[in-house]
């Protein structure tokens, strides 16, 4: 492959879990331990897989993961509040008790950065470029402080600015769209890298100049279906 050409894009927009940062591992880690223990009061139910968490939950905002997978398996449990417990059996009490084992997760083996996207972020901060970070969980910006790369970024639209902004999850495209109003560019000026099938939607219908789908799950089809310009296997590939 060619060297990637940045001439006509002011602005990269970047996922974080499983684009800069290696937490997507420690996110299905923590879904899938809250999803089979809370699945073993409901006979005949399989374990949670990584199917299941490509499709149902990679991406998108906790609870509408919760919501996504739990609709799968034709299982219906009330909403909850996020002033509830995260012991109830509700929407936002699992999404708190996935949330509770992410955060172990996290505490014990930390934010590994991928090297690949590492060199690319330090060469187009280098140049000029803008550039952002958006994420659909709200322990973005502790989870990019941890790997001490916060800085390198302008903009950071993570789950918590969804909530208080009431930008929809993806596959919709109200994170990238929110990213590139804060940068002041137009999405046609920006290059989106994604590793969830949720995210590369968002990407296309968002209209962005440029949407790389990386495929760190072995998804490649699946992300030129749903709008990916671009596939590939790791970001070291664009220096080739």
């Amino acid at each position: 492959m060619s060297s990637l050409s940045l001439d006509s894009y002011k602005a990269v927009i970047f996922d974080l879990d499983g684009i800069i940062t290696q937490t997507m591992q420690l996110h299905q880690k923590a879904w899938k331990k809250m999803f089979d223990a809370f699945l073993q009061q409901y006979e005949g139910q399989e374990p949670f897989s990584e199917k299941d968490y490509q499709k149902f939950v990679d991406g998108k905002p906790r609870y509408d993961g919760v919501r996504s997978f739990l609709q799968s398996r034709n299982i219906d449990l009330p909403e909850g509040s996020k002033e509830g417990s995260k012991e109830e059996d509700t929407i936002y009490g699992l999404g708190m008790r996935k949330n509770q084992y992410f955060l172990q997760e996290l505490e014990s083996q930390g934010a590994k950065v991928y090297d690949d996207t590492l060199a690319w972020i330090k060469q187009w901060k280098s140049e000029g470029k803008k550039l952002a970070v958006v994420s659909s969980s709200k322990n973005c910006r502790p989870v990019l402080k941890q790997a001490k790369l916060l800085h390198f970024f302008e903009v950071v639209v993570d789950g918590t600015d969804s909530q208080q902004k009431h930008l929809k999850g993806k596959p919709e495209a109200d994170i990238f769209l929110e990213a590139a109003q804060l940068l002041n560019i137009k999405p046609k000026e920006a290059i989106v890298f994604e590793d969830a099938i949720s995210g590369v939607q968002a990407g296309k219908k968002g209209k962005f100049g440029l949407v790389v789908g990386v495929n760190r799950a072995n998804q490649a089809q699946q992300m030129k279906e749903a709008g990916a310009d671009l596939v590939i296997n790791t970001l070291s590939e664009l220096f080739k």
